[in-house]
């Protein structure tokens, strides 16, 4: 049976903490048997290998345009290469596989990883139940379509008025980008008190994940973030966010 993955995406301002729920999550869906899960490391300054404690070796960025039309073994088309080279760049874990789009060499830009990155997607789409996308602060993998349009965006903010903002800006590009506003969540991190004085409407977070000591201790100890002890706030919240999604996700392959 061909089922399609539930794809999420994580985006929002850089530091406000996407990476660690982006992992957190992965681990939670991992734990609750949703395996495997894909994870792809979208943002070029995030190190979501490192959160979930695998090393990288290729990135999608590194690869370069010319090995694909020139360099291609004998009895290979392009499109199988092009499967056979994702493949060695994709991360095999516990429970989960990891891709990583890394940063194009020089001043190329990522038209060429993008576009990898989407032909393959549609490829490995039969064998996870869900997609976890860790995107950089702007929209533009959504914006050029690489990862077609996600089942779920959660925006991850501190309650720090830039990050607030930053919200709001996102909202507006995923809408204008023809995302459904029931699909569209908000998720607050870090939070200790309150939120800054901004009004980002009357939408109520999917989650709050409090300020968490040993998410910082983690961070310190430069050890894999969604290694923290199970009954951590940030892990519980995580978790329960999980099993939200889950539950979406079945309704979803229902409907």
């Amino acid at each position: 049976m061909h089922h399609h993955p539930f794809v999420i995406v994580i985006s929002g301002k850089g530091g406000t903490g996407k990476t660690t729920l982006s992992s957190l999550l992965i681990r939670s869906l991992v734990e609750t048997g949703e395996k495997p899960v894909l994870a792809v490391d979208a943002d070029p300054n995030a190190n979501l290998h490192e959160a979930l404690g695998v090393s990288v070796s290729e990135t999608l960025g590194s690869m370069r345009e010319e090995a694909f039309t020139r360099k291609i073994p004998p009895g290979m088309n392009r499109h199988d290469y092009v499967r056979f080279r994702f493949r060695q760049a994709l991360v095999e874990a516990e429970g989960f596989d990891l891709i990583a789009m890394g940063r194009p060499e020089g001043s190329g830009c990522y038209c060429f990883a993008n576009d990898l990155l989407s032909e393959c997607m549609t490829e490995l789409e039969r064998e996870y139940r869900f997609i976890v996308i860790d995107t950089e602060a702007g929209m533009e993998h959504i914006s050029r379509g690489t990862i077609g349009k996600p089942d779920m965006l959660l925006i991850v903010s501190d309650p720090g008025a830039r990050g607030l903002r930053t919200i709001l800006r996102i909202q507006e590009i995923a809408t204008q980008l023809g995302l459904e506003p029931a699909k569209i969540h908000i998720v607050f991190n870090k939070y200790k008190t309150g939120t800054a004085p901004v009004d980002i409407g009357n939408e109520t977070p999917v989650a709050i994940l409090p300020y968490d000591p040993e998410v910082e201790a983690a961070d310190l100890a430069a050890t894999p973030v969604s290694q923290i002890p199970p009954h951590s706030p940030a892990r519980i919240v995580v978790w329960e966010l999980a099993e939200k999604i889950r539950s979406l996700a079945k309704e979803h392959t229902s409907s």
